[in-house]
């Protein structure tokens, strides 16, 4: 049995000087009971906590390392370019190499801004719809998390969902007035919101929602979005920060066929370094300071660090057969609990787009908020506890998509499957 003493004394200490603990809500391990986890390394698919305990990992510190921890070639890239300097705050060539990159594998991102972060890359995105159209109001899908700007903490997933706080103390009510809510999948709401305001700047979505589990869009929804939003000169925006290069080599929209007027990227661009980014057509990214009206800065956008990390990440994923071989470990697990579901004889809604998963306990099919939310999260809290238990770190919620890496091995694998069926027959014994 796995101990986690030293975990336990560091959660003390941190609780005396970090609200709650932690410096991200979700890693408080509420939902779940318990105290969180305190790491220590990674290697490739596994990680190690400060009491010695190895893990198998399916976070992959919330989807950027799509290579696994500690890729040789990251960290000697990462190792090159600080001992040049950690920061400039001023333009450097790999900015530039990344950005064209990104411009390449991404179809509809003709020019892109580096930011800091994801949130900062949603909050920058829905101004420049707002400058560009001149119009103020966005529409948002419930349970879809896009960071903690005052425009998104509305019904909003990921922790936000997971900590039961769908709004938050600090909104001011003329923020929450300008985002409109619609049930993901459900596009006669969309409708309906564009019959009733005529002021509407950009609809953002997560085209797979990966804040309330892991949530597919229904055949035609994304189509449907397309054409209402051009038909009523409002922006698309997809927030591909967690399926950008996760999901397919140009993210969710190279998967569906859809061309978002602006995409707001992050995750695996840094490498596993912070860092974000939103881009799109090249008339509206023109729009941006310094080249046009709406403003936008940072400091440390651009960060060479980052902008390294992100360059040989994607230089590695761009490699021939990547992403078919990534498929065939994400299938070999999602089919594997398949079978231990069916030797079980229970009712689980299972779902994967590419290397994202989610197994919801929940017997019936899941694809808004709605649904999500009536998954039992008390026996996930209990299958938690067990697979970690086991050697098995999974993300401390129901509500979070789980991510394989190019790192696992089969054996890796087979050894979470068998983890799967011991944590499941023990739940619901």
């Amino acid at each position: 049995m796995q101990t986690l003493e030293k975990s336990q004394q560091l959660f003390q200490r941190a609780c005396n000087v970090l609200p709650g603990g932690v410096n991200s809500p979700v890693r408080a391990f509420k939902s779940v009971g318990g105290d969180p986890v305190f790491f220590n390394s990674g290697s490739g698919a596994h990680l190690y906590d400060v009491d010695g305990n190895r893990y198998i990992d399916y976070v992959g510190s919330w989807g950027p390392l799509i290579l696994g921890y500690s890729h040789p070639a990251v960290v000697e890239a990462i190792r090159d370019e600080a001992a040049r300097a950690t920061s400039f705050g001023a333009p450097t060539e790999i900015e530039i190499q990344l950005a064209e990159l990104v411009v390449e594998m991404v179809p509809s991102i003709e020019m892109v801004r580096m930011v800091n972060s994801g949130t900062e890359a949603t909050m920058s995105a829905i101004r420049l719809a707002r400058g560009y159209t001149g119009k103020n109001k966005i529409i948002k899908f419930s349970g879809c998390y896009h960071g903690h700007g005052d425009s998104f903490l509305i019904q909003a997933g990921s922790g936000a969902m997971t900590l039961g706080v769908p709004n938050s103390p600090g909104v001011t009510p003329s923020s929450a007035s300008d985002t409109l809510i619609a049930p993901f999948n459900n596009i006669e709401a969309v409708k309906q919101l564009i019959t009733e305001h005529d002021d509407i700047a950009a609809v953002i979505l997560e085209p797979i929602a990966g804040n309330m589990g892991l949530v597919p869009p229904e055949n035609g929804f994304l189509e449907s979005l397309r054409e209402v939003s051009t038909a009523n000169n409002i922006l698309l925006i997809f927030d591909e920060v967690m399926t950008g290069f996760r999901v397919a080599r140009g993210g969710a929209q190279e998967l569906y066929g859809i061309m978002p007027d602006l995409t707001t990227l992050g995750k695996i661009i840094g490498g596993g370094l912070p860092v974000g980014a939103y881009g799109g057509k090249k008339e509206v990214m023109e729009a941006v300071a310094p080249l046009g009206p709406v403003y936008q800065a940072g400091t440390l956008s651009g960060n060479p660090l980052a902008m390294r990390a992100g360059y040989e990440t994607l230089k590695l994923i761009n490699q021939p057969g990547f992403y078919e071989e990534l498929e065939k470990k994400s299938n070999q697990l999602s089919e594997g609990i398949r079978q231990n579901l069916d030797r079980l004889s229970m009712s689980l809604y299972q779902t994967r787009v590419g290397s994202m998963s989610c197994l919801f306990f929940n017997p019936d099919k899941v694809m808004d908020y709605e649904t999500a939310s009536k998954s039992n999260t008390e026996n996930f809290s209990r299958y938690f506890k067990k697979m970690l238990s086991l050697g098995i770190y999974l993300a401390p919620s129901q509500f979070e998509a789980g991510f394989m890496s190019a790192a696992h091995s089969s054996a890796d694998i087979e050894e979470t499957v068998a983890a799967n069926y011991q944590a499941l027959k023990s739940v619901f014994e």
